[in-house]
């Protein structure tokens, strides 16, 4: 069958189950095809082909919907325009831009309207990169055009393109249909634009893939330095209702270094979802004081939209950010919430009676959440550039039910687990992270860089801060049994420095504009200078020192709030707050400088050990 005909294949409505519809046709419809359903032209994708019957999943309201209409193929499978425009964007769950459908239809989304997805009147500024005459492969950066003023775009040769270069345009302004070199592919000339396609469920290839050794900074205290993720990463936050996970990852997109932000909001509340979209254009970026939108594109697709263009949404979200990741740009992409696009996906085999697996889910969304999760990594791109895309997947369990299906099987994809806990949310502790049931497998791989950047031995740091954490964790069940008060004063001072942990370093105010994002530097001067309490309380209490007295130090106030009082900028404060703690004790406390010097690799700051009584 020749190419022509088979994009004018077209079939017969015979069936129709909500999103799900079946269609009839002699001539068939290639698997994942995109089509055009019944006169309102409704997208939809074949999902299963049986003889001449094709089952379609429809992106739109089929409401109205009736047997006998007409279904036309378009010969291709669902794909995403790519090219300068979508950065600042906002789009639905097929990359339909929300702004220009308003401007078409209105405030309310009509079935079947279509608008071009990328802008075809606005002309940007294009720079060649590359001269006539050179051999050009897919994936290679032909010219740059500022897109916004945080992002240059940088055209790439599509994928699958090799020849030589018998024209580019010279620079200046041009459409994204226009046309900006032509190539010589063994005889045949292809000319090529600003505007490429892709199709969104088909990984776009690599050189190379590079270990995840660079953490994604994020600014949040408990995940830099307890459970942190590396660039090119996967990570997953896990969370009953109002434990924090939407507010968790706004943070994350708002103060990680990544260059681009591709949120995904795949069926959540369109409160939720609104306060994205009213919260971003208004925040300003940390590194360059631009608005946080001119590297952020959004994908709004709430849960009273159409299932299907929920189960779409995800794969949109990450094909972009592997375009953009392939011009050589670190991108976060955040998904919120995977656990509503594994309820789009039961619905949908449902309407399909296919076999339920685990409380009705299909049997394949193990294979659906891997899928979505290794399009992750840090790569050598075809031009030789290094990028990376880190996939951070909120999860909505019901009830807060870690042991349901998409909590289970996201774990055994991803590397990162920040477990949100509903008793310190309900106590007002963000970020709810417990720090007993989260975990990191990328510690060792970024322990080397904090190591570097900090210029201290980060990693015994962080032990001596876990191992308090953990004994008193285990304390925590006699505290509430029989009191705080009935423990021995060693136990008693380990109850102490956890909370002071706790509440002077994993604690983090996202509404204080000091305390929001912390610095590597500050990270590590912070849990130093708590650990040196600690250390320094363990010895008192040794020496027969009520551990109650400490909590009465100023130190110890002063120490609980240094995470809003000492900025970025001012971490020498900190080693002026260690230095007053130690002459706080030696003044309180009858206690020789040399006990304290027993315990630390170095003198403390109030001089030599020795020197005081």
């Amino acid at each position: 069958m020749s190419a022509k005909n088979r994009e004018n294949a077209t079939g017969i409505v015979v069936w129709v189950n909500g999103p799900v519809v079946r269609a009839r046709c002699e001539a068939g419809f290639r698997m994942l095809e995109v089509v055009k359903v019944g006169g309102a032209g409704l997208v939809g994708e074949v999902i299963g082909i049986h003889g001449d019957l094709a089952t379609i999943q429809v992106y739109e309201d089929t409401s109205g919907l009736r047997p006998g209409e007409v279904v036309e193929g378009s010969g291709s499978p669902l794909s995403i325009e790519l090219g300068p425009g979508l950065v600042s964007q906002v789009m639905d769950g097929i990359q339909r831009p929300l702004k220009r459908l308003r401007a078409a239809a209105g405030d309310f989304i009509h079935r079947g309207v279509s608008v071009p997805r990328l802008d075809r009147e606005r002309r940007w500024e294009f720079e060649p990169r590359l001269e006539k005459g050179t051999m050009v492969e897919g994936g290679e950066i032909l010219g740059i055009v500022p897109e916004t003023p945080l992002v240059e775009h940088r055209i790439l040769v599509p994928i699958g393109v090799r020849g030589e270069l018998v024209s580019v345009a010279g620079p200046g302004p041009y459409t994204v249909d226009e046309i900006v070199a032509r190539v010589d592919a063994c005889g045949a000339e292809i000319p090529l634009t600003m505007r490429q396609h892709w199709e969104v469920r088909r990984p776009r290839p690599v050189r190379e893939r590079l270990m995840p050794s660079v953490p994604l900074l994020t600014g949040q205290r408990i995940i830099d330095v307890f459970f942190p993720l590396a660039k090119g990463g996967t990570a997953a936050i896990p969370g009953g209702f109002g434990t924090g996970k939407t507010v968790t990852q706004n943070n994350l997109a708002k103060w990680c270094d990544a260059d681009i932000i591709v949120y995904i909001g795949c069926g959540e509340r369109g409160n939720e979802m609104t306060g994205v979209l009213t919260d971003f254009p208004q925040l300003k970026d940390p590194r360059s004081g631009r608005p946080l939108m001119e590297r952020t594109i959004l994908i709004a697709n709430t849960s009273n939209m159409p299932v299907a263009a929920r189960e779409a949404s995800i794969y949109t979200g990450v094909a972009i950010a592997e375009y953009f990741r392939d011009m050589g740009y670190h991108v976060a992409v955040m998904a919120d919430s995977t656990s509503r696009w594994a309820e789009a996906l039961r619905e949908i085999s449902g309407r399909l009676e296919e076999m339920p697996a685990e409380e009705g889910f299909p049997a394949y969304l193990a294979t659906r959440l891997a899928e979505f999760y290794e399009r992750a990594g840090r790569v050598v791109t075809l031009s030789g550039e290094e990028g990376s895309i880190s996939i951070i997947g909120a999860v909505s369990p019901p009830g807060g039910d870690f042991s349901e299906p998409v909590t289970q099987h996201t774990k055994r994809f991803v590397r990162c687990f920040w477990s949100l806990d509903k008793e310190l949310a309900s106590a007002r502790f963000f970020p709810s992270i417990n720090p007993m049931d989260s975990y990191s497998e990328y510690d060792r791989s970024v322990e080397a860089w904090w190591q570097e950047a900090s210029e201290e031995d980060f990693g015994a740091l962080k032990e001596r801060a876990r191992s308090i954490l953990r004994e008193d964790s285990g304390l925590q069940q006699i505290v509430r049994l029989i009191g705080e008060d009935a423990l021995p004063d060693d136990q008693k001072m380990t109850v102490l420095a956890a909370r002071l942990l706790r509440e002077g370093f994993l604690q983090q105010d996202a509404f204080e504009p000091v305390d929001m994002y912390a610095l590597p530097d500050k990270q590590v001067k912070m849990l130093r200078a708590i650990l040196r309490f600690c250390d320094m309380g363990r010895v008192l209490v040794r020496k027969g020192i009520p551990a109650g007295r400490l909590r009465d130090l100023e130190s110890y106030l002063v120490l609980q709030r240094m995470k809003s009082t000492v900025g970025n900028e001012e971490t020498d404060r900190i080693d002026a707050i260690v230095h007053e703690t130690e002459e706080e004790m030696y003044r309180t406390f009858p206690i020789d400088e040399r006990d304290f010097f027993a315990i630390s690799d170095r003198p403390p700051a109030g001089g030599r050990p020795g020197g005081r009584k």
